[in-house]
């Protein structure tokens, strides 16, 4: 008998306001959800609703100007900047449209930084997760093959291991596959959904895809700031 799926992140009554304060705009208005492992999450919406804003607030790259964002039973809004950084480097992995990996690195070093960043591995340690990773998203036989010579739909496989590299609990994705044709976003979106079930992670995907948000286990809509369930 398996237990059921655990709370990796909740967030209550979030708010963000953007500009100045005579004229802002209310982006987020008392937004509310939980996200629990192994279970993958579509936010559908919109551009302009609110539903970047979000992922950056859940993945700790900007605060809420009030509400309670709780990952893996911290609650975030007492951790200093450094202390932040460091959790989100252990917590949370980020896949965006645009891949963001060095060109000049190969598939095997793009993987690592994470990694060297955390500063808790080995080089062969390292290398050998590294490489696990890639196997994992289809690339083992491209391990040591540059970025910029792998195609389009690889290099974002690349960056989903890249993402994996500090095994998070929780894996945010903007548009992942908002710039890959359509057999290459369905290949990207199957490996995501499939690491998420296998490494008992929580996905959230912000997406326009249609497809994708069908085949979630949950879709979220937004709508000028608000959270519609």
């Amino acid at each position: 008998m398996t237990s059921d799926p655990e709370v990796v992140l909740s967030c209550e009554g979030i708010h963000r306001f953007l500009g100045e304060e005579e004229n802002s705009v209310h982006v987020l208005n008392d937004v509310s959800l939980d996200l629990h492992s192994q279970r993958v999450y579509s936010i559908t919406g919109p551009s302009g609703c609110g539903k970047s804003t979000l992922l950056y607030l859940l993945g700790l790259l900007d605060r809420p100007d009030s509400g309670k964002i709780v990952i893996s039973g911290q609650e975030v809004a007492g951790l200093g900047d450094s202390e932040l950084s460091l959790f989100r480097n252990q917590e949370i992995g980020f896949v965006f449209q645009f891949h963001f990996l060095f060109k000049e690195f190969t598939a095997l070093e793009n993987v690592q930084l994470p990694m060297l960043r955390a500063g808790i591995l080995s080089r062969e340690e390292m290398d050998e997760r590294a490489a696990s990773l890639l196997e994992r998203v289809g690339l083992g036989n491209k391990i040591h093959r540059n970025a910029h010579h792998l195609s389009g739909g690889e290099q974002q496989r690349v960056a989903i291991a890249r993402a994996l590299a500090n095994d998070p609990r929780l894996l945010l994705a903007d548009e992942p596959t908002g710039n890959l044709d359509t057999a290459n976003s369905n290949r990207v979106f199957d490996v995501l959904q499939n690491i998420a079930r296998e490494a008992h992670l929580a996905l959230l995907i912000v997406t326009h895809n249609s497809q994708i948000a069908r085949a979630s286990d949950q879709i979220f809509s937004m709508e000028d700031g608000r959270l519609l369930v």
